[in-house]
């Protein structure tokens, strides 16, 4: 299934998938307004709203799976690119390793979160892998106060986002309330298979 581009208000937006009670995905066309809910109908008021079965705390496998339609249950994959302020890479690579220090001390669940920067320095992405939703949405409550001295400082505006399993309303909402309005979001909602590999040692 192609990935998506965003639904939610203040993101681009060209339409999303419904999940209805029997569980075959549907697309639905672009409305105006509104935003992406994890649960509910699509109404006047907005462009589309996403029933999900949830999939917090602890992973399982084939039943479940069979209940969502066939699919896996995966991680969450969150990616999102950011322009550096001018003249201002050495002071986000500087800024980085404190952050990611404060990351790992508290958010025992992140599986993992890096951060890269292009070939010009004028770029940078942050990659993080969750075990589900749950520990985005936790995320995004413990580094609010970072992530907006981050863009008083060293970043000037957040270019792209990428989602990799099915975010919460919440998620969206914070997301706009952090990179602003009008930030293109792609969202690939379905988890097809796959492993992920825990580092020995």
């Amino acid at each position: 299934m192609r990935s998506l581009v965003a639904v939610a208000r203040g993101f681009t937006s060209v339409g999303c998938l419904v999940l209805p009670p029997g569980g075959a995905w549907r697309k639905e066309p672009r409305r105006r307004g509104g935003e992406l809910a994890a649960s509910g109908h699509a109404n006047s008021a907005g462009p589309c709203r996403q029933r999900q079965r949830a999939h917090h705390g602890t992973r399982t496998s084939q039943p479940q799976a069979q209940r969502s339609g066939g699919f896996m249950p995966g991680p969450f994959i969150f990616i999102a690119t950011n322009r550096l302020r001018d003249s201002r890479f050495d002071a986000e690579q500087q800024r980085v390793p404190d952050l990611t220090r404060f990351i790992e001390a508290n958010e025992p669940r992140l599986i993992a979160f890096n951060e890269y920067v292009n070939e010009d320095r004028s770029e940078v992405s942050v990659v993080q892998i969750h075990p589900d939703a749950a520990s985005m949405e936790f995320h995004l409550d413990v580094v609010g106060d970072r992530a907006r001295q981050a863009y008083g400082q060293t970043l000037a505006a957040t270019t792209g986002i990428q989602v990799f399993g099915m975010p919460t309303a919440r998620i969206l909402r914070m997301l706009r309330q952090q990179a602003g309005s009008g930030v293109p979001l792609s969202i690939s909602p379905l988890h097809l298979g796959g492993f992920t590999r825990a580092r020995e040692g």
